[in-house]
């Protein structure tokens, strides 16, 4: 006699499909991120209060951190529709090198505290995307270790350090190792007052006290993989003595500040200019008359930035300097919008506005201290994927459609 719940259970059959049991923990824990801010909650879990504060913070009461994202919310689409999107294209070129999307990935320091790998494993990732990685001057692997595990276009950001032999040297280890362009941070005369990083006493690399050992308990897989791991050090430093924070814990603030050349001016730029054969980026400008300074001093492109908010509290969000900028010196040098980019949708807004391509640096921060190395995949897919969906929701094909036609004023509420 049949069953009178066949039926049903036959139409739970057709429609229910159990998913496979995944053993890898990353995998499983990636799949639940759907945005960056997905991978920075993730991060928050996995790594050490200290550690995530570091990565996540910024200066003073925070308020240019929250804006550099915020600010874009500022700008909403103006989208067409019954355009042929079926082939939409997010491929650009920068300094004549193709790109698969316009994005470059910016430094940031002491990557190891994130995960092992660093910088190897953000620079890997960048490669398989076709995008250029940039390696810090405070990077926890050196210029030599980086090219060694990527073929891709690799940039090197550059300190105006006291020492000028010392840059001279990281030039021309640089220039020796295939790198392609130098970008020289010109915002930290003095270093911005990071107070997360007062309060947690932060160091690199960490001091051991009963707080650190609280927090490796709680977050215990973090704390084996550090165990394992060689000590941190300012890779690009070593062998510059014990004084140099290269083998020693170090207060960030008293050694950075230490280190920064107050003196800092134009002039130097032209000293650069001298010493590097490759292509030149100045990173942090915030104004429309720096930009045009910079412009006169021959520069290849000028990366709109504020330091993620870690310098001066109340500086301008980069992507609202976009459009005047680009009206002042659009053409004559590259703009790179570097600052508060969380989705596809941000590059857009930003190349629409004027900018020749974004760069990023906490998002990939957060995907590494959430997956290592398929998280920083992951994020650079997400951004990527992103991109091309609101591309076609705007009824655009090509970074070459992209214009301030697609935007308009949010309106107020």
């Amino acid at each position: 006699m049949p069953c009178q719940n066949e039926p049903m259970i036959e139409t739970l059959r057709s429609v229910i499909r159990f998913r496979p049991v995944e053993l890898d923990g990353t995998v499983r824990r990636l799949s639940r991120a759907a945005n960056i801010e997905d991978l920075r909650r993730l991060a928050k879990r996995r790594l050490p209060a200290g550690v995530f504060d570091y990565i996540d913070g910024a200066a003073e009461d925070e308020r240019t951190l929250a804006d550099n994202t915020e600010a874009f919310a500022r700008y909403s689409f103006v989208p067409r529709v019954l355009r042929d999107v079926s082939e939409v294209d997010t491929s650009t070129s920068l300094f004549g090198k193709p790109l698969p999307l316009p994005l470059v990935l910016s430094p940031t320091g002491f990557s190891r505290i994130a995960d092992p790998q660093g910088e190897l494993a953000v620079a890997r990732a960048a490669r398989r995307a076709g995008l250029p990685y940039t390696l810090s001057t405070m990077a926890t692997r050196s210029i030599e270790e980086v090219r060694a595990v990527s073929e891709g276009d690799l940039w090197f950001q550059v300190y105006v350090w006291r020492d000028r032999g010392l840059v001279r040297d990281m030039l021309a280890r640089a220039a020796a190792a295939g790198y392609s362009t130098i970008a020289i941070t010109v915002d930290t005369a003095v270093l911005g007052r990071r107070e997360r990083d007062v309060r947690r006493g932060f160091s690199l690399p960490p001091k051991i006290g009963l707080d650190t050992i609280i927090e490796g308990i709680r977050k215990p897989a973090w704390t084996a993989a550090f165990m394992r791991s060689e000590p941190i050090r300012f890779a690009n430093m070593s062998g510059r003595g014990a004084e140099d924070g290269a083998n020693t814990a170090v207060n960030l603030s008293e050694y950075i500040n230490s280190q920064f050349d107050p003196s800092l001016s134009w002039a130097d730029i032209d000293w650069f200019r001298a010493q590097w054969p490759g292509k030149v980026v100045i990173k942090g400008i915030q104004s429309v008359a720096d930009a045009r300074i910079a412009v006169d001093h021959g520069v290849d492109a000028i990366a709109l930035s504020n330091h993620g908010g870690r310098q001066l509290d109340g500086a301008p969000a980069p992507i609202d300097l976009v459009a005047p900028v680009a009206d002042a010196v659009g053409g004559r040098v590259a703009i790179l919008c570097d600052g508060g980019v969380r989705r596809g949708s941000d590059i857009v807004k930003a190349v629409a506005l004027g900018a020749d391509a974004c760069m990023i640096g906490r998002s990939y921060l957060y995907a590494l201290g959430a997956g290592g190395e398929r998280g920083v995949d992951q994020a650079l897919r997400l951004l990527a994927e992103g991109m091309r969906r609101t591309m076609a929701l705007s009824g655009v094909t090509s970074v070459k459609e992209l214009d301030r036609d697609l935007l308009a004023p949010t309106p107020s509420r």
